[in-house]
């Protein structure tokens, strides 16, 4: 049994070796144009495109795979950028745990964002390149069993035209076209059939391909872009706090002095309640006379939206129980643009916040508006001393105050 099969390897070796030389020789007369050969416009057009196709499909699965790689890339990169941020965070400060939150939403939106990318796009692309490699083979198995096919067509032609008529080499000869024919036309066939409708194919591959990656971009980046502006919300309260910090130690000397400074008389008043939660405050009353027994003018009566006019009192009792209108020193137009008007503060007003400004009565202040109008509350204003603008010339001492305690100029 085992010569037996020896036997026949050999003798298979023997005919693929026969077959060989059988070509080679069919393309070097064809060449030599001593022998014609078949051809098909339509399937080597075919062929062309297939080509073709591969060379894109090949070039377009490479750049996504490399477009897939950067995406891991940059997930890494802004995983460590968090990562460091999360470190150098220190824990009392603004918003701690949403930058935590944030940090480890941002890390699971790159995960799903690359995981998509693979499921969806790259792997869609591996299936689609997988087809070529078998039709790839039979084309090339169609190209032999063609150049068979006219060997055998040249064989039978050159005996039928022999001068000597041997029927049996005609009828082999014949035979042997016939099978090399038949195998020809089958794998012809089926190459004809499929060849138009892969190439068509690719547009359905490109549309998906491109329409999934964008769709998966425009969500990413939108899902992103929230999380961005919600950690820049927070960078913006916490520089915020850091300047009311630095706004009140700066002015806590001055507020020490004007402590000192308040009289009895002035706890006495009908000062105006700073707004609630609701941010509704009281109207302004009026405050009482001082008592005198000289009647009071008319035109001398008190009132809250001028300065007082009190008969009888001298200089030393004004300037305890008075403080002294601060003037302005500048022009309008040398105030920033960001200011809307002035008030002018006709209470005092102990701030009870670190976002709140202290007021004493005589105080102008320069009304800014809010950065986000809906942080605005009823009753309540933002701005900075105008005493702070000419000193510094600059708007970061800023805060909040109650509009029913002011005057607008």
């Amino acid at each position: 049994m085992a010569e037996v099969g020896k036997g026949v390897n050999a003798g298979k070796l023997a005919s693929n070796v026969q077959k060989r030389i059988t070509r080679a020789q069919e393309k070097v007369m064809q060449k030599l144009g001593k022998a014609d050969e078949t051809k098909d416009t339509a399937f080597e057009e075919g062929v062309a495109n297939f080509n073709k196709q591969l060379a894109d499909g090949t070039k377009l699965q490479k750049d996504l795979k490399a477009y897939v790689v950067a995406v891991k890339t940059m997930h890494e990169c802004s995983k460590r950028l968090h990562d460091c941020l999360a470190e150098m965070y220190d824990p009392e400060w603004f918003g701690k745990e949403e930058v935590d939150s944030i940090a480890e939403d941002t890390d699971l939106l790159w995960q799903d964002f690359h995981q998509k990318l693979t499921d969806n796009a790259l792997t869609s692309m591996d299936t689609y390149l997988a087809q070529f490699p078998d039709i790839k083979t039979r084309i090339a198995k169609r190209d032999r069993k063609l150049v068979d096919f006219d060997s055998a067509r040249h064989h039978f032609a050159s005996i039928q035209k022999g001068k000597k008529k041997d029927e049996a080499k005609i009828a082999k000869a014949e035979e042997e076209l016939g099978k090399a024919q038949k195998v020809f036309e089958e794998i012809n066939y089926d190459l004809q059939e499929e060849l138009p409708t892969l190439w068509n194919s690719r547009v359905g591959v490109y549309v998906n391909t491109f329409q999934s990656v964008a769709g998966l971009e425009e969500k990413f980046h939108r899902d992103m872009g929230k999380l961005n502006q919600n950690l820049s919300d927070v960078m913006t309260k916490l520089d915020e706090q850091r300047l009311a910090k630095k706004g009140v130690k700066t002015t806590s000397t001055e507020k020490s002095e004007e402590a000192a400074n308040h009289s009895l008389s002035e706890s006495g008043s009908d000062v105006p309640k700073s707004p609630q939660k609701s941010r509704e405050g009281p109207p302004v009353s009026r405050p009482p006379r001082p008592a005198s027994s000289q009647e009071v003018k008319e035109d001398n009566i008190i009132n809250l939206f001028e300065d007082a006019v009190v008969p009888d009192i001298n200089i030393s009792t004004q300037s305890q129980n008075e403080a002294p209108t601060v003037t302005n020193g500048s022009s309008d137009a040398e105030l920033p643009p960001s200011v809307l008007y002035k008030v002018k503060a006709m209470h005092d007003y102990g701030a009870t916040d670190s976002d709140e400004l202290d007021l004493k009565a005589g105080d102008i202040v320069l009304v800014l508006p809010f950065a986000n109008p809906d942080e605005q509350d009823d009753g309540w204003l933002l701005g900075v001393k105008e005493s702070h603008w000419l000193q510094n010339k600059n708007l970061l001492v800023k805060g909040v105050f109650p509009e029913n305690f002011t005057q607008k100029l």
